[in-house]
């Protein structure tokens, strides 16, 4: 009879000791996943800060006080404000919002979110910080003009957010047409210019055109594409797991080849997805929370048509 209560005892210890460490393994997991997600706010915020800061200076230093237009949403608020006298702070966040709207549905939540965020920065920045004008010479303001704002909007979308919300309905209307999105916010931009030269002259359009070529080639610059797909190769360990969360929390697809490592020949399985440079960060987040120690590789590509170009559903 002793031996049966010592039987009962014994393996009511286990499970809880089974449970215990269970708990403390979701516990660790759970503790690890929130400082990375803690890590890449500070770190993404940091760059939406700097890029809000940036084209606050590149609109108050150099266009707006000189009458000077650029492409986007910018572009069409700084034209209304010259018409209509309505603060621009106002205009960036009430013509944006239709854009950042479509973004929940068209990229994610937690974009949308982060821009809503730093647009409504740009709106505060633009309205109460007095940055000084830095010069009358209109070469220097288009140029450089062009330059700052470029890089304020690089900048915020490497902090995963955007302040102008032309690549939004760029990325919508692509899948919705046989156009890419280079070719949309080309046309967009066109017909901002067209507008430009009717309402005011057309020196000011072609002034226009060049800040807006000054801007684009900056955000080139900082951001290496925002309007082209990356392909992201990711090789690790946990494979597995890294191909849930770019189904699960990313809702898109994925290939697994296989290949040998170079020094001892092990075979692995690799991780391939498409995605846009708009979801770059959220993935490094995933990874991250997965494997820090992952080895990715990044490449632009120009174009990609059939297969799962389209975003699934996420869970996030």
């Amino acid at each position: 009879m002793n031996s049966i209560f010592k039987y009962i005892i014994t393996e009511t210890v286990k499970r809880r000791l089974k449970k215990k460490k269970k708990q403390s393994a979701q516990f660790e997991k759970a503790l690890k996943n929130t400082k990375v997600e803690f890590t890449h706010i500070i770190h993404d915020s940091f760059f939406i800060v700097l890029g809000v800061l940036s084209a606050g200076f590149g609109l108050k230093g150099f266009l707006l006080p000189n009458l000077f237009l650029d492409g986007g949403v910018t572009g069409i608020a700084l034209i209304i404000t010259e018409l209509t006298e309505i603060p621009l702070s106002i205009l960036l966040v009430a013509i944006n919002l239709p854009f950042i709207i479509l973004a929940f549905s068209t990229i994610s939540r937690q974009f949308a979110l982060r821009s809503i965020i730093a647009i409504l920065l740009l709106a505060i920045t633009v309205h109460f910080i007095p940055f000084p004008i830095i010069t009358n010479d209109k070469l220097l303001i288009a140029v450089f003009g062009g330059f700052f704002l470029g890089l304020g909007i690089g900048l915020a979308i490497r902090g995963g957010s955007v302040i102008d919300g032309t690549e939004v309905l760029a990325i919508f209307a692509s899948k919705k047409t046989s156009l890419t999105i280079g070719d949309i916010i080309l046309i967009f931009n066109v017909l901002i210019f067209l507008v430009a030269a009717y309402v005011f002259t057309i020196e000011i359009s072609l002034y226009a055109m060049l800040t807006y070529l000054a801007a684009s080639k900056t955000v080139d610059f900082a951001v290496s594409g925002i309007e082209e797909h990356v392909g992201v190769t990711i090789i690790s360990d946990k494979n597995e797991e890294i191909r849930l969360a770019i189904i699960e929390k990313l809702g898109r697809g994925c290939t697994i080849y296989f290949g040998k490592r170079g020094q001892s020949l092990k075979q692995i399985e690799i991780v391939y997805t498409l995605i846009t440079r708009l979801e770059l960060a959220k993935l490094h987040t995933e990874i991250d929370k997965i494997d820090k120690d992952a080895f990715i590789v990044m490449h632009s590509i120009k174009d990609a048509k059939g297969g799962m170009i389209k975003k699934r559903q996420s869970y996030d």
